[in-house]
């Protein structure tokens, strides 16, 4: 009987061992992400995304190049001053120039005086009169250029009046009604760049917007049928944050990166290219093609504003859906209102 027994137990053993065998080799399937990572509206979705991208970076740096140059441009008018001595009939030019500078080199807050002499007059009215022009045919005014001390400028009042008591012929310009003018005008300009740039960033916001819920729309019926078999309507949205997340990442990167490369590719033409006419107009209107270090930290906000507005929209979106088939499923007649 015994004997029987053992058999049988054995047998059982080894079906057991067999049937965990089997059980080990048993592997789970890898679990396929709720959206398909790309598709038609991704795509697009994508590429709209860097478009908007761009042009918001774009203008961006535009507007840090137009503030930084203006700034530049007020700076360099602020801190000098010009004596400027008209010719006259017994005037010594050459030694009225040389008085005038050592009269104002004499007030505090005056650091140096430069005479410009008469080759670089001749180079400042060569686009108008043009080359070999001798100055001493000409009744051409001279030039002295004070550079003073910002905080702590002289007293230009009382520079004029004795200026104009040791040479007649001598007045000063203190650049102050052209300072104030560029501070307008720079002031005028950032304001129009910022109202540019705050129009691109709204358009930029309804693209957004409009193509994230467009993208939504396309993958309704899976939040329906997530729905129906009892998925949370947090885990639901939380999928799709984070699927419209790697795209508004994607697309935002592209449009920055691609903003940020144009940048530096004009600043390396204009360096490449200095010193000549067309460049030196473009560099005293537009001053330098860089955005600088703040330039580029605000292209690199602009990608995470992107994306954080991207995945706030498509959660919402997601979570109004859920809501709409709720109430279908609540009151089947009330589908005024309710998206399809």
């Amino acid at each position: 009987m015994t004997s029987m027994i053992e058999p049988a137990s054995k047998n059982r053993a080894q079906s057991a061992a067999q049937a965990q065998q089997k059980r080990a080799e048993m592997r789970v399937r890898p679990t396929a992400p709720i959206l398909p990572p790309s598709n038609i509206q991704g795509n697009a979705l994508t590429v709209v995304i860097a478009i908007m991208a761009f042009l918001a970076c774009l203008t961006l740096g535009g507007v840090s190049m137009v503030r930084s140059t203006a700034a530049s441009w007020e700076s360099q008018i602020s801190r000098e001053i010009t004596i400027q001595i008209k010719p006259d009939d017994g005037l010594d030019m050459e030694k009225a120039l040389t008085q005038a500078r050592d009269i104002a080199m004499t007030f505090v807050g005056t650091k140096s005086g430069q005479i410009v002499d008469e080759a670089a007059t001749a180079r400042l009215l060569e686009p108008w009169l043009g080359s070999g022009l001798d100055i001493k045919e000409l009744p051409v005014p001279r030039l002295v250029i004070i550079t003073i001390d910002e905080t702590n400028p002289p007293d230009f009042d009382a520079m004029r009046s004795l200026l104009k008591e040791s040479i007649p012929q001598a007045s000063l310009d203190d650049h102050r009604t052209w300072v104030d003018r560029l501070v307008s005008m720079a002031h005028t300009t950032v304001m129009l760049g910022t109202g540019v740039l705050l129009l691109v960033f709204i358009a930029m916001v309804l693209t957004v917007v409009f193509a994230t819920r467009g993208a939504l729309s396309g993958n309704r019926h899976i939040v329906e049928v997530l729905h129906f078999v009892g998925a949370e309507s947090s885990f639901v949205a939380t999928e799709f944050q984070k699927h419209f997340l790697k795209i508004s990442l994607k697309g935002s990167a592209i449009g920055s990166a691609l903003a940020a490369l144009f940048f530096l590719a004009a600043g390396f033409l204009q360096s490449r290219t200095i010193a000549t006419p067309q460049t030196d107009q473009a560099t005293a209107l537009f001053g330098t093609f860089s955005v600088g270090a703040l330039g580029y930290l605000g292209i690199f906000a602009t990608m995470i504003v992107i994306a954080l507005l991207t995945t706030l929209t498509a959660r919402l979106t997601v979570m109004r859906t859920i809501y709409e088939i709720d109430t279908l499923r609540s009151d089947p007649t009330r589908s005024d209102g309710i998206a399809n």
